[in-house]
């Protein structure tokens, strides 16, 4: 048992109907009686395994299938086509024994009761999953120094910020400490001391019980700093699935060049411009096209350079350049 990874989809489709609107008055009106649908194909026959301890980020533009995959995952759809199998069960078959081994936790909704103190929600959560009181205090008391519960216990959910919510939601998901915890854009809307709260206490879990986590979300610089890798969705396809050096080395994807010059810009046929700042001009060059011996001559035979640095682009440009080729091929 301990040898299954704790995520098998094979071959999965799901898709959904989605009612026409009309373009004009008159359609629109015409639609409430005649209604037309169209069929769109959110997930088109995805095969995906995770192993057991990973972390894994799931990206992908609006619409692309990845909140469609955690919801499988959850057990809250169940698939048109395809199985799919976590902690060696069916999430929708195997409901109860899988909820109880799972933690799932959506940024954008919260599972706290809204008008009573925060203890409230946790007392209840141990009588609904007859958690025993003594795993109970042991985890709570763990869960109570890693996310900081004690200064928000007894406030009500209503009274607390987007950060103090996730920390409580997120504690909430991890009180019966399961195996797999899925996460729908956990750091949304959250400031930055609170984004590294979450992000190092996920770490923390993972490190220390090797729980499987799964996380979705659009700022990809939280996904790099949490997820060893990344399956990119495109078009309800697996488009990319690695470590995100490998993503890095796509090609295409590029390098930066910075060239602190005496004053003049460089015009490199290799390159494109970026910004000048702090008095050095910073470049974007693919390196499976041009090479940087061949810029920096191409800049040396109209300036004098003073410095040169080469950096790696924001994992966040890197994504929004492939996403830009996807549209566009």
């Amino acid at each position: 048992m301990n040898g299954e990874p704790a995520v098998v989809l094979t071959g999965v489709w799901k898709s959904y109907r989605q009612r026409e609107r009309g373009s004009t008055p008159s359609e629109v009106v015409a639609r409430l009686f005649q209604p037309r649908f169209r069929t769109i194909d959110a997930l088109r026959g995805i095969d995906l395994t995770i192993g057991r301890g990973e972390v894994v980020a799931v990206a992908g533009p609006n619409g692309a299938g990845k909140s469609t995959t955690v919801k499988l995952l959850s057990g809250l759809l169940a698939p048109d086509r395809g199985t799919v199998r976590a902690l060696g069960c069916d999430p929708v078959r195997d409901r109860v024994r899988f909820v109880a081994r799972t933690g799932v936790c959506f940024g954008q909704r919260t599972e706290l009761w809204w008008d009573h103190p925060v203890a409230s929600s946790f007392d209840w959560k141990r009588v609904v999953w007859n958690i025993e009181r003594q795993d109970y205090d042991r985890s709570l008391a763990v869960l109570t120094e890693l996310l900081g519960l004690a200064d928000i216990w007894r406030t009500p959910a209503r009274e607390l910020s987007l950060g103090q919510k996730m920390r409580a939601d997120l504690a909430l998901a991890l009180l019966p400490e399961p195996e797999l915890v899925l996460l729908d854009e956990p750091t949304l809307g959250l400031d930055v001391l609170a984004k590294r709260q979450v992000l190092e206490f996920c770490r923390a879990i993972n490190e220390a019980r090797g729980v499987t986590i799964i996380v979705t979300s659009h700022d990809l610089t939280d996904l790099e700093a949490l997820a060893s890798r990344i399956v990119m969705v495109h078009k309800g396809e697996v488009a990319f699935d690695g470590p995100f050096s490998e993503l890095r080395a796509t090609p295409g994807t590029g390098r930066r060049l910075r060239l602190r010059t005496d004053g003049l810009r460089p015009v490199l046929a290799g390159a494109r411009f970026l910004e000048t700042r702090d008095g050095a001009h910073e470049f974007s060059y693919d390196p499976s096209v041009t090479s940087l011996p061949e810029l920096l001559a191409e800049a040396e035979a109209q300036v004098a350079v003073l410095d040169v640095e080469t950096h790696r682009p924001p994992i966040d440009d890197v994504i929004a350049g492939l996403y830009e080729r996807w549209r566009t091929s």
